[in-house]
């Protein structure tokens, strides 16, 4: 033990020494810090546990075992004799004898009648020493009078604007002071009520009523202060939040203090301010009207989303519609009148909620909704019960539960339905902010936080990660650490003033040497620019690689068609007399023979070292680009049509120069090119294909080079044809157009007949005709040509309705139709639409078409024959024998005629391979029994030749060149356009050289 009690000393110097030391150092900085920190937490735990336990444990032992400074005593319950169906004209005397008899009560019921009411009462002295005063507690009481005598005056008088005598205001009602009493004595008295009126009466020592008074006057006034406070605070709460529905709320609970008032028989006064008397009734009506539409409006937007969840949305339009009516009655009937529709009303609405109620708790189970049902519950039950109470003579129901307890549990309840709104708000803040730093943490996206200097305040994982970060280091990090100065002042500046608050900024070089892109969106808020950083280094490279396909040729890496395209338009917007500049076409000759016989393998490799040559040979101010397969464009600025032509003839000659070697093979490739002089008022599309033109024409023409300078005869034409196309793209007739006809004689009779072919002509700005080939070439360029074809053949239908009559010797008329607009249906459907609107004329129409064009959809060219024929119509099939070598589809195509290629004609004289041609295609049409018609015949020598081969019609220049309709409707036949006397000779012979029982009719059916 003596060890133990030595060891307890040690123990207590031990602690002595730690408590000196504490003291020793308590000046240190630290340790005061540490000591601030343990009484601030001392503090906040007394404060938020030991304080409010303390409070609502010493109100619960005062309210158990302390008597309330307001008790009374001595207060004698009365029973009375009343009775309110008196005749109006008894005199006091008289109602006291007809009371005499009637039974005693301890409260009596008016039933809303405002019919006086008449009542004897017995009152015993309740204190030797002090005066007896009996209180009339009812607040529906409008007047009173008292007598002791029925033959003396009243001993006072009493109503809501004054009172008189002995009377006075007490509470809700009056009291009457009889004086001190030896022995009891008798008081007759009448009263007029309003209302659901019940009337009680109770003997008070004067004293225990005036304390119970000033408990009254007290439970009002904290009734009305607690109430109004609370109200003021959630307002102000409501407002600071933006919280419309706590507007609402605090609207309510005035409406509940009201009520309370109403209960209370204080609500002719508010703000200790008295209301006239004469407003009490209106008053009144006024505040149960509205207190129901603030309890629907409540009701309605508290549980907005619960009644969309439970449906049922008739029963919430039947609580609207009951406040309407509430509303009205208010306004239109009288205090006694809109009493029961109250009932009816409050009744109605109470069973409604309760139900709606119960459904909302049932689907939802949602804690707020539970606080807010029980503070409506108990309002909508309390706030009516004492006029259901009156209507049913249910006393105890009124006096257990009635508005004043109504409000203070109802608001009691709504406050604990505000406080867990603000905990469910508050975790579900909690959790998003949660859900925003798990979110924050792991986007892939960096994240981050400056201050206005630059520094980095925060940035989550993947911004550590991007700029090489370590997360644990505790040191501060600069934006111009990572991306320059100049780039922080760019950020700072977009975050602060631009809309676009968006910036591709990059990096400053690694230790590696390497730099990264990245896309940064930023925001200045409260004095810090929030904002996200994307890596966007890959994205950055396709979109710089998908940029140079847009304008460039993947095999040959020259411009594409986009590219050099969009070089051209700036040439031409740049142009001037300072600037000239000029474009050149070039195409590649016998190109697809490489293809065909050596593959696409060896024809990509011989564009990519075409292309290196021409490379080699710009200069900067000279761009290539592939607009085809074998095609190039070449831009030229800052030159003029000279030097433009120079530099095309170099490129001509190195694309043909040395043979292309692809493996073990080599390849000779030649290339023709058209070049242009440039002007302002060219548009990209058109000088291409002027261009385009140009080169067309070296090919055709074998001269390798054709230069088109300003003004060149080439331009005109193309304008006049641009303009044609305008013109039929808006639908317009253009007035460059015309017909003419070239006769088509018949071999067996040259004078009988006159039969025509009709032709398209132009005339450009000089009055020249343009020729049809041109024509018809650019339409079928534009996608124009079907307009074409339309307004030839419903030009041609038109004309020979209007001549029909003169026409007699006309056995058909022959009109081109081409390739691309029979293989256009909307063309092919408005072409019979037109053929329908000319029946007469289809009799005498022959369409031609040409061989291509037939077999390319044999089946579809089929129907097309069939048709043509079903309404009256011919075909012949233009060009025959151009490119085939097999002729047995005419076996399945039910043509009228055939129309040998004019290649064959032309020289068949001359070269027997052609004669041999052209009589083999005789034969077969004799032996098929289609008509033959020989085209290009331009010599007599030719005309016998064919005459000897038995071909049935003839056209050439020899017969007639093109003539206009006019002419035509002026000759007699075919023979009538010869002049040449010799030749009439001819025909004549000729015809009579004719043998129709060899050969049968001529006439094309």
């Amino acid at each position: 033990m003596a060890g133990d009690l030595g060891n307890e000393r040690d123990n207590h110097g031990h602690h002595a020494n730690d408590l000196a030391d504490e003291l020793a150092n308590f000046g240190s900085p630290r340790r005061r810090w540490r000591v601030t920190a343990r009484l601030d937490e001392l503090f906040r735990t007394v404060s938020l546990y030991a304080v409010p336990v303390a409070i609502m444990l010493v109100s619960g032992i005062v309210l158990l075992f302390q008597d309330s400074q307001y008790a009374v005593r001595g207060a004698v319950p009365l029973t009375f004799q009343a009775q309110g169906d008196l005749p109006a004209t008894l005199g006091p005397p008289m109602v006291q004898s007809a009371l005499e008899h009637a039974p005693d009560v301890s409260q009596y019921s008016t039933h809303l009648s405002e019919a006086p009411v008449w009542f004897r009462v017995s009152v015993p002295p309740v204190d030797d020493e002090q005066h007896t005063v009996i209180e009339f507690p009812s607040r529906h009481a409008q007047t009173l009078s008292c007598w002791r005598n029925p033959d003396a005056p009243a001993i006072g008088r009493a109503d809501r604007g004054d009172v008189s005598g002995a009377f006075r205001v007490s509470k809700a009602g009056f009291a009457i002071d009889l004086g001190k009493l030896t022995a009891p004595v008798t008081l007759l008295c009448e009263g007029t009520f309003s209302g659901p009126a019940h009337l009680t009466l109770t003997a008070w020592p004067a004293s225990e009523l005036r304390v119970s008074e000033k408990e009254f006057h007290r439970s009002n006034g904290l009734l009305e202060g607690g109430l109004l406070t609370l109200s003021a605070f959630v307002l102000v709460t409501a407002i600071i939040n933006k919280e419309w529905l706590y507007v609402l709320f605090a609207a309510w609970l005035i409406g509940n203090l009201r009520l309370a008032a109403n209960s209370l028989g204080a609500d002719t006064q508010w703000l200790e301010r008295a209301i006239p008397t004469e407003w009490d009734a209106l008053v009144r009506k006024a505040t149960f009207a509205i207190y129901y539409v603030l309890t629907y409006s409540l009701f309605t937007q508290l549980f907005k989303r619960e009644l969309l969840r439970i449906g049922m949305k008739w029963l919430v339009m039947i609580l609207q519609w009951a406040g309407v009516v509430l509303c009205c009655a208010a306004i239109a009937l009288p205090y006694a009148h809109f009493i029961p529709v109250l009932w009816a009303v409050a009744a109605l609405g109470i069973v409604i909620v309760l139900f709606l109620l119960v459904r909302i708790l049932v689907v939802t189970r949602s804690r707020v909704a539970i606080w807010y049902s029980a503070s409506l519950a108990i309002v909508l039950f309390a706030t009516f019960s004492e006029v259901i109470a009156a209507a049913f003579n249910a006393r105890a129901l009124s006096t257990a539960l009635n508005s004043v307890t109504a409000a203070l549990f109802s608001s009691l309840m709504a406050a604990l339905a505000i406080a867990e709104q603000m905990r469910a708000e508050h975790q579900g803040k909690l959790e998003a902010q949660a859900e925003l730093r798990n979110a924050y943490d792991v986007t892939p996206v960096g994240l981050f936080t400056l201050n206005d200097e630059g520094v980095f305040v925060r940035g989550n994982a993947a911004l550590h990660t991007m700029l090489g970060i370590p997360s644990t280091e505790g040191r501060s990090y600069r934006w111009d650490q990572f991306f320059g100065h100049n780039t922080w002042r760019m950020l700072l500046d977009v975050a602060q003033h631009s809309d676009e608050s968006e910036l591709e900024i990059l990096s400053l070089p690694r230790d590696d040497g390497r730099t990264s892109r990245y896309l940064v969106k930023a925001i200045f808020a409260d004095g810090r620019i929030e904002g996200s950083l994307q890596d966007i280094t890959e994205r950055a490279r396709t979109m710089e690689q998908l940029r140079y396909l847009a304008e460039n040729d993947p095999l040959t890496g020259v411009s594409n068609r986009r590219g050099i395209e969009k070089s051209l338009g700036e040439a031409i917007r740049t142009l001037s007399d300072s600037r000239p500049a000029a474009l050149a076409y070039l195409d590649l000759d016998r190109f697809k023979l490489v293809n065909d016989l050596f593959g696409h393998a060896a024809g990509d490799e011989v564009l990519r070292q075409a292309c290196d040559r021409m490379r080699a040979r710009l200069s900067a101010d000279q761009s290539v680009g592939r607009t085809g397969g074998d095609e190039f464009i070449v831009v030229f600025r800052d030159a003029t049509i000279k030097e433009a032509a120079a530099v095309a003839r170099r490129l001509v000659d190195a694309i043909a120069g040395e043979p292309y070697q692809i493996g073990e093979r080599a390849f000779q490739v030649r290339a023709s090119a058209g070049v242009i002089e440039l002007t302002t008022d060219m548009r990209v599309p058109d000088a291409i294909s002027s261009a385009d033109r140009a080169c067309r024409e070296a090919k055709k023409s074998r001269r390798e080079l054709v230069v088109y300078e300003r003004g060149a005869a080439a331009f005109r034409e193309r304008l006049a044809e641009l303009r044609l196309i305008d013109a039929l793209d808006a639908g317009l007739t253009p007035n460059t157009l015309f017909l003419e006809m070239q006769p088509i004689m018949e071999m067996a009779a040259p004078s009988g007949s006159l039969n025509f072919e009709v032709l398209l002509r132009m005339r450009d700005g000089d009055g020249n005709i343009v020729p049809a080939s041109r024509i018809i070439s650019a339409a079928e360029e534009n996608g124009t040509i079907g307009m074409i074809d339309k307004w030839v053949l419903t030009n041609t239908l038109t004309w020979i309705d209007l001549n029909r009559e003169r026409l007699s010797k006309t056995q058909f008329v022959c009109v081109n139709l081409s390739g691309a607009s029979l293989n256009d249906e909307h063309f092919i459907r408005d072409i019979f639409a037109t053929l329908a609107a000319h029946e007469r004329a289809v009799e005498l129409l022959c369409i031609e078409i040409t061989e291509t064009v037939a077999l390319h959809d044999l089946d579809n060219t089929r129907r097309f024959v069939d048709r043509i024929h079903q309404m009256g119509g011919r075909i012949a099939l233009d060009d025959f024998g151009a490119g085939f070598s097999s002729f047995s589809y005419l076996k399945d195509l039910a043509v009228d005629a055939i129309k040998i290629d004019g290649a064959f004609v032309k020289s068949m004289a001359a070269h027997p391979a052609n004669l041999a041609i052209v009589e083999a295609i005789v034969a077969l049409a004799k032996n098929l029994g289609i008509r033959s018609v020989a085209e290009w015949v331009e010599d007599a020598a030719t005309l016998e030749a064919l005459s000897e081969l038995g071909v049935d019609y003839v056209q050439g220049f020899l017969i007639a060149r093109p003539q206009t309709p006019e002419a035509i409707l002026a000759a007699e036949s075919a023979a009538s356009f010869v002049r040449d006397p010799q030749l009439a000779a001819l025909l004549v012979e000729l015809g009579q050289a004719y043998y129709p029982s060899e050969r049968g009719s001529t006439a094309l059916h």
